[in-house]
């Protein structure tokens, strides 16, 4: 299932039932789980793990050294992608520095759209969208369920949360909180996700507690403090409520707002 113009290092591993097209080049030290379509015209570096059943479209570069300037050539720096992830045409994900931990992570599930950049040291967890040019900086952290519009831009170091979701050309230069939805540059908040709770079959009970939520934190003008004081009640009553304000008060870098 390798095409015969295919390049692939002796070293790499390969599972049972990869298909590998034309053109397609497979380095040193990566590692191809089993069902997994790589198209032609791909180029994967390594250390990269790939896991099982993913499908990696043509023109994308995988693997490829990080683009920070303190970059030494280290070459223990690795990427690793899970299962069932879709990776469209022109990606590039790349592999992590020392100084972020050595390792790019994506998870399981992700649908990533064409000319998505991913940068050194990103943590993207499962079933998230990226949909066209949405681009991380380096050390991003992407929750499960979050979805980024196209050309959404995210700075360095920030948090995207669970259930979130930007519109189409965000620029998010702070955290943003699980369950609400941006957009704008710099992005603001616009309001609760709530077709995204819908589909995800959250309750009609949880999705007005997190509506409350929401009224508290972005729109009865309260400091940040006060705020999350209010919620106290609410978010011992809900775990959804409770997600949001340990997220809030783990921010470092401050919440889009």
């Amino acid at each position: 299932m390798i095409d015969a113009s295919a390049i692939v290092d002796p070293s790499a591993r390969i599972a049972e039932g990869v298909q590998i097209g034309p053109y397609t080049i497979i380095g040193a030290d990566v590692d191809v789980g089993k069902g997994t379509w790589i198209g032609p015209h791909v180029i994967i570096q390594g250390p990269t793990r790939i896991g099982a059943d993913n499908k990696i479209f043509q023109f994308c570069s995988i693997g490829g050294d990080p683009q920070d300037k303190k970059y030494g050539g280290e070459p223990w720096t690795t990427l690793e992608i899970g299962d069932r992830n879709l990776i469209r045409e022109y990606c590039t994900l790349n592999r992590g520095t020392v100084q972020g931990g050595g390792q790019t992570k994506v998870g399981n599930d992700n649908w990533i759209m064409a000319y998505v950049h991913i940068a050194h040291d990103c943590h993207v967890g499962n079933h998230a969208v990226f949909a066209n040019n949405a681009t991380l900086a380096g050390h991003v952290i992407v929750e499960d369920y979050a979805i980024l519009g196209g050309f959404t831009g995210v700075h360095q170091f920030c948090r995207i949360g669970a259930h979130s979701f930007s519109a189409i050309t965000s620029v998010v230069v702070k955290d943003l909180p699980p369950f609400m939805m941006v957009s704008g540059n710099t992005a603001k908040a616009r309001g609760l996700n709530r077709e995204g709770l819908k589909r995800n079959g959250f309750s009609t009970e949880t999705i007005n507690n997190l509506r409350r939520a929401y009224q508290v934190l972005y729109r009865q003008k309260l400091t940040l403090a006060k705020a999350l004081g209010e919620l106290k009640d609410l978010s011992e009553a809900c775990p959804e409520v409770d997600q949001l304000v340990q997220f809030v008060r783990q921010s470092k870098r401050g919440i889009v707002r």
